[in-house]
């Protein structure tokens, strides 16, 4: 050390006694009154005598604390008050007073051999202090740094930056996130959003490409990531102490279905000034076919349905079918052809009065038929009956440090557990293939005790979800879930988890027995956190770590909902505008009016997903090319709708 360098304070000295002994893991310190410290600190501690030929250094975190004076018993103090405690004046001698901390172990250096930790002086933890305790300082792979950002520790008026590791927050050294507090309060959101902003900015060209896949599960939560938010002085120095940027995510997609009427999309981002990056989620009997069982209830359907459901699967669906008691050859590509096909079986059966069919009994064929035909009832906008489909988030291959946001917070739940089969299954199969055009992808799911309880029926997306927690890593596919409660996830999904983020707890959840290794005085600090505060358990770190992190640079969900009103399909012309203008800023309104005057409703919305999912150079050409060029001859005889802008003062062309 040289000469002008500062001289630390000791803070205080380790003290053991007969009935409170250190241990290799856990010692115990008192400090002055007015010691900066508390709950969470990091303190450093100095041996006095060389071990091994190194005079140990011992790093911990205070997990309890206690203060005492030198009083027997409490009728001591009130003998000395003359028994008012309202007595003025000071006492005629003053008591001494200390504080007691009990500091579990961080790191002992060196590390062997680990012995009780010995009397020295305490010392509050520097910056470097930080990074060695928690073992930061060895986020080193070949050359390139692996650190992610997750906060900074603030205890005893530090700023200094909290990272996790790479290798074990995205694989292959560990994986996967779980994020858990109170709804509102514990800003699990905000958390996921900042710590995708810190990985984009942090995780290392070297280590590979990386995407992130967000489930939007309730509200207008995710809909709004590429637009700017409000940020205060103090955010933006915690952006800058971290080293990320203070912008809104730069390649952001959205996808969503229609909403059960078709005419706009079923999302918060249903406003003609944000449906440039938003394409339409619509599938059709193929597609919905190979996840019929997430959708299907198994103590309904019976072995004798499920075989039915193969067959239709496997020899049916998209491909012609004869047979030789039915009317006419089947090519059966949509909801709408298989309906056709079920009634060709049942008429069949019911001119031979005949009560089975290729092995299959009448009932069962009208029992398959029900619940295959209603799946685009109840899943209406999702699922289409006239086989269209639209491409999912990947086809093409994902593009690097691109969030992908699945808005299904309109959905039933069924149709929920459809978009989330469907989505990871394929992602699974595309990461297995090395056919994604990225390394890593981050799936991102709410509420996940409601996906994955602990309890309940073993539902096809629970099983997903426990396969993707416990092999997803070596895939590069990796699980970020936030819960309000995580002691009812289910064990296999919280206990793959390499990280854990908590938030503002509830005193119920943390009386469940998975809280029971954190101390009393960690647990009262968890259900008392601040927004923008969490605590992080990580493999690096042997003790929880207390960090704050900056709100996201992004709009709030409920700040853009206000400013971005969603169109509603009351007003159908206006809605197929607003979809048209997306793909063709010329369109005006009086131009989808003729369009709407001229052709049924069901007729134009058919038309327009298919132009949205084909997205061609000519759109205008495209959809009359669908739609046929029906037009008023007196009218158009020349046989083309006008195209025409808006004035400078409309520029949505609404007017006139």
């Amino acid at each position: 050390m040289s000469d002008s360098a500062p001289v630390p304070a000791v803070l205080g000295r380790v003290v053991a006694t007969e009935k409170r002994p250190n241990t290799p893991h856990q010692f115990h310190f008192w400090t002055a009154v007015e010691a900066p410290v508390g709950i969470g600190t990091i303190v450093r501690v100095h041996g006095t005598h060389p071990v091994a030929g190194h005079v140990p250094v011992i790093y911990g975190v205070i997990t309890e604390a206690l203060g005492y004076t030198d009083l027997e018993s409490p009728l001591h103090d009130v003998l000395g008050a003359d028994g008012s405690p309202a007595r003025g004046g000071e006492a005629p001698t003053r008591r001494a007073e200390i504080r007691l901390y009990t500091a579990a172990v961080l790191r002992q250096v060196p590390d062997e051999p680990m012995q009780p930790v010995p009397m020295g002086e305490v010392f509050l933890a520097t910056d470097a202090d930080v990074a060695v305790a928690l073992r930061m300082d060895g986020y080193l792979r070949d050359g390139a740094r692996t650190g992610i950002p997750v906060g900074v520790y603030t205890a005893g008026g530090m700023q200094a930056p909290i990272h996790l590791d790479a290798e074990f927050l995205l694989g292959p050294e560990a994986a996967h996130c779980t994020i858990t507090g109170v709804s509102g309060l514990a800003t699990k959101t905000s958390a996921v959003e900042f710590l995708l902003q810190a990985i984009f900015a942090h995780f290392p060209a070297a280590k590979g490409r990386v995407a992130a896949v967000c489930f939007n599960v309730k509200g207008p939560d995710l809909c709004f990531l590429d637009l700017p938010g409000e940020l205060d002085d103090a955010d933006r120095a915690l952006y800058a102490a971290l080293e990320v940027p203070a912008e809104p995510f730069a390649r952001v997609r959205y996808f969503a279905p229609y909403t059960a009427r078709g005419g706009v999309l079923n999302t918060a981002r249903a406003h003609p000034a944000l449906l440039h990056n938003v394409a339409p989620l619509t599938w059709g009997l193929t597609e919905v076919l190979q996840y019929a069982e997430v959708l299907l209830n198994k103590d309904d359907v019976d072995a004798k349905a499920d075989a039915l459901i193969d067959f239709i699967r496997e020899q049916v669906v998209e491909r012609p079918f004869t047979d030789a008691r039915l009317s006419r050859a089947h090519t059966v590509r949509s909801f709408a052809e298989l309906d056709d096909w079920f009634k060709d079986i049942l008429r069949a059966l019911e001119q031979q009065d005949d009560q089975t069919w290729r092995t299959h009994h009448v009932a069962t064929i009208r029992k398959v038929r029900n619940r295959l035909v209603n799946i685009a009832t109840r899943c209406a906008g999702l699922v289409t009956d006239d086989g269209t489909s639209s491409d999912l988030p990947f086809e093409g291959g994902f593009d690097d440090r691109t969030v992908y946001v699945v808005d299904v917070a309109n959905l039933e739940e069924d149709a929920q557990d459809l978009v989330f089969a469907r989505i990871v299954s394929r992602l699974r199969e595309q990461l297995e293939r090395r056919a994604l055009g990225v390394d890593h992808v981050i799936v991102f799911v709410d509420e996940l005790n409601k996906y994955a309880p602990s309890d309940g029926p073993d539902t096809y997306v629970r099983q997903m979800l426990l396969d993707v927690a416990e092999r997803g890593r070596y895939l590069g596919l990796v699980l970020f879930g936030a819960q309000q409660f995580r002691s009812q996830v289910h064990r296999r999904v919280v206990g793959n988890a390499g990280t854990s983020l908590f938030g503002r707890m509830d005193a119920d959840e943390l009386a469940a027995p998975g809280y029971a290794t954190l101390s009393p005085a960690i647990r009262t600090k968890l259900s008392a956190l601040e927004k923008g505060q969490l605590m992080v358990r990580h493999p690096h770190f042997t003790q929880p770590v207390f960090v704050k992190f900056p709100r996201p640079a992004v709009l709030r969900g409920r700040d853009g909902a206000t400013r971005y009103p969603r169109e509603q399909d009351a007003e159908l012309d206006r809605a197929v505008f607003a979809r048209l203008r997306a793909l063709e800023p010329a369109t005006t309104l009086p131009y989808v009016q003729d369009l709407l005057a001229l052709h049924d409703e069901r007729e134009v919305l058919k038309a327009l997903r298919q132009t949205e999912l084909a997205r061609p150079e000519d759109p205008r050409a495209f959809l009359q090319s669908r739609l046929g060029r029906k037009v008023k001859a007196a009218a158009r005889p020349e046989g083309r709708l006008p195209v025409q802008a808006g004035p400078a003062d409309d520029p949505y062309g609404v007017g006139g």
